[in-house]
């Protein structure tokens, strides 16, 4: 039997970065109460949250008075050690549950997840010595990508292999680190998209449709919808992602990236157990954000309408913006407000800002994005690029001397 948690309920997230912030945000909305559990202080979420609890993740005391002081547990991302999450769960319930992080959390765990569920993905093999890269990349063959078994994002941990060479070979099994991996064979794709998926506590799915991805230097850029891929394409992608939350017994929302290559076939790249970047969106868009469904799907309340009220994209802000000169650190923008926000925002009345409250910028660094909504897709990503261009017009930042 399914329980249900009702305003005032409070609501675990652990992980204290954007993705929490916008989930409370939209838990603050329904009046429901925040804790957040991180080794952070004063972060995103927990300038949002009522309570904030700082301890490293292995802390298991500490997670043990957070998992007490809550209704319900989430997270905003998928790092959270096993043990954790597991004693998180003996307290609260979790959602989704520590099936769906043990398999996250571990690229060949998920690609060989995919095969035994029939879901199509790359050729790949396991990687665990220098011999056993030297004996995949005989099968692979060049060129091919070289991933971490853990803890790589945004192109972090990865090594695209175009020669068999043994030093060229053992200097890209040096640069990460000896350590576990996969070798996948290279993916001539066409363009990357992704499905944005709910399940609910009584197994309803609702979905966000497809939607298409740009990158710039492995992070994502600029996120459209509705994709403009053919009908069964669509239809496709909403089925593999039905498939992957229904296998894994996924109670709140999960993003599935896609490559899809130019003969039309899609093969899954990743999976996330949790909103996600390309997904924000969602929030002006949709009848019902990404986080509203979150938020909805871990409480047992039914899901919400995920029609588009019109089509829209989204552009990320990274910490790039913040540096005059990207190269030279003492170039930063003293703070975020220093950034001419208004000029963005009157590039066009359609243009909506989310800063993300974080105090220090890198290159890479997700600090916001923009949002826009038009009559087409196309039209919405020339908005958001064209706004973002327009930060530092006119700026009055003043610089780190």
């Amino acid at each position: 039997m399914k329980k249900t948690f009702l305003p005032p309920a409070t609501i675990g997230i652990l992980g204290s970065g954007q993705l929490g912030r916008m989930l409370a945000m939209a838990a603050r909305q329904m009046g429901y109460r925040v804790h957040v559990f991180s080794p952070d202080r004063h972060s995103p979420t927990g300038q949002i949250a009522d309570q904030e609890f700082t301890a490293a993740y292995d802390d298991l005391d500490a997670m043990r008075q957070f998992a007490q002081s809550v209704d319900v547990v989430t997270y905003e991302f998928e790092n959270v050690p096993a043990e954790t999450a597991v004693t998180c769960a003996q307290f609260a319930p979790l959602h989704p549950g520590p099936q769906a992080l043990h398999i996250a959390q571990n690229r060949l765990r998920e690609k060989e997840f995919m095969v035994r569920h029939g879901l199509p993905v790359a050729p790949f093999v396991a990687v665990g010595s220098l011999a056993s890269l030297t004996v995949g990349l005989e099968e692979i063959g060049v060129p091919a990508i070289l991933k971490t078994a853990t803890s790589g994002y945004d192109g972090k941990g990865q090594e695209k292999i175009v020669n068999r060479q043994s030093s060229i070979v053992n200097r890209h099994w040096d640069a990460i680190g000896h350590q576990p991996a996969i070798l996948e064979a290279f993916v001539d794709f066409e363009r990357e998209v992704s499905v944005v998926a709910a399940r609910g506590a009584d197994g309803s799915f609702a979905h966000f449709g497809v939607i298409a991805n740009d990158h710039a230097n492995h992070i994502l850029d600029v996120s459209t919808a509705p994709a403009d891929v053919p009908p069964k394409v669509a239809q496709d992608a909403v089925e593999m992602a039905r498939v992957v939350l229904e296998a894994l017994d996924v109670v709140g929302v999960l993003c599935v990236e896609f490559f899809l290559t130019g003969d039309g076939r899609l093969l899954i790249n990743e999976i996330a157990p949790r909103p996600h970047n390309s997904g924000h969106l969602t929030i002006e868009a949709c009848a019902t954000s990404q986080f509203e469904q979150q938020l909805r799907a871990i409480c047992g309340l039914p899901l919400g309408d995920t029609r588009y009220l019109s089509p829209a994209a989204m552009a990320n802000l990274l910490g790039d913006l913040w540096f005059l000169h990207k190269d030279n650190p003492q170039s930063a923008i003293r703070n975020p407000q220093s950034l001419n926000w208004t000029a963005v925002l009157a590039h066009h009345p359609a243009v909506k800002l989310h800063l993300y409250g974080k105090q220090t910028a890198r290159p890479g660094r997700k600090m916001g994005h923009i949002t826009a909504q038009a009559a087409t897709g196309e039209e919405a990503a020339t908005i958001v690029r064209e706004a973002r261009a327009r930060a530092r017009a006119r700026g009055r930042g003043r610089t780190i001397r």
